[in-house]
């Protein structure tokens, strides 16, 4: 049963949670349970975004119309793709990778969503003999060959931080805002995971608040890489912070562990989640 109106705040799902879903069975359940948007990763609908055509995209709109679900946006953008990546110290590896991102933004913005979450860490650690400095002009450089391509589209990129078990390139949310302050544009700004946060010595809260400027989008799940809820970490403290920073924007669901059937991960997640906001009246 949907509770979809029980509360002010939106609630989305990735759609790759579901596995080798068809899109309409995926858009269909969703809905059911109450969500309000599906965030989209590229590599379930084409291995290139090239090969996203615009026929398509009016296909994933329509069945999302269909089932009353808003398309957020894209997220895992580089999964699947070769030769790109960010701070590539070779000049055409990071225009390739600036303009594979405007084909993204242009993919994003036919489907109307208007976040694209950029996670992607084997795309971005490091490579041998460049310091995290290098990396952040090597970076900065990339994405603001991108920018122009964003703004025209009316999309964001969400930077997003991720722990050392992901990778060791903007692994806290000091780092990815120090990057965005030095791309210095509005079509670039930050995701928060609660998964990645935990990995911080400062906690969620607070991380929440030294980002209140910059933050865009938000990922609910575990450390455990399961949702909300089906782990050790309260989401009460989380959802308060969130509010004391009046963030307006959407809490997507974004889980990792294929042991459990995605029936069980999206049912318990929003299930959760809405609890959790009906306590603050949220």
């Amino acid at each position: 049963m949907s509770d979809r109106l029980a509360t002010k705040m939106k609630i989305a799902i990735c759609n790759e949670t579901f596995r080798d879903w068809p899109f309409e069975k995926t858009f269909r359940f969703a809905s059911e349970l109450g969500y309000d948007g599906i965030e989209i990763a590229p590599f379930t609908v084409a291995k290139s975004a090239f090969d996203i055509t615009p026929a398509k995209g009016r296909e994933i709109c329509e069945l999302a119309d269909r089932y009353n679900l808003e398309i957020v946006g894209l997220h895992w953008l580089l999964a699947g793709t070769e030769g790109l990546h960010l701070t590539s110290p070779d000049k055409v590896t990071r225009q390739r990778t600036a303009r594979y991102l405007g084909q993204l933004a242009n993919v994003c913005q036919r489907l109307g969503g208007s976040i694209m979450v950029f996670g992607s860490p084997q795309q971005r650690n490091l490579f041998p003999g460049i310091s995290i400095e290098q990396a952040h002009v090597l970076a900065a450089d990339c994405l603001s060959q991108a920018v122009p391509q964003l703004i025209e589209n009316n999309v964001t990129l969400a930077l997003e931080p991720l722990g050392p078990e992901e990778g060791n390139f903007l692994q806290t949310a000091d780092e990815a805002r120090q990057l965005i302050a030095a791309i210095n544009s509005s079509a670039v700004k930050l995701l928060l995971d609660v998964k990645a946060m935990s990995t911080e010595s400062q906690s969620i809260p607070d991380i929440i608040y030294d980002s209140r400027e910059s933050l865009v989008h938000f990922h609910c799940n575990d450390p455990n890489r399961r949702g909300p809820g089906m782990g050790t970490v309260q989401y009460e403290p989380i959802v308060a912070a969130l509010r004391k920073i009046d963030y307006q924007q959407w809490l997507s669901v974004e889980v990792f562990d294929t042991t459990i059937s995605p029936v069980e991960l999206a049912s318990q997640s929003i299930r959760y989640l809405r609890q959790q906001l009906a306590i603050l009246n949220w």
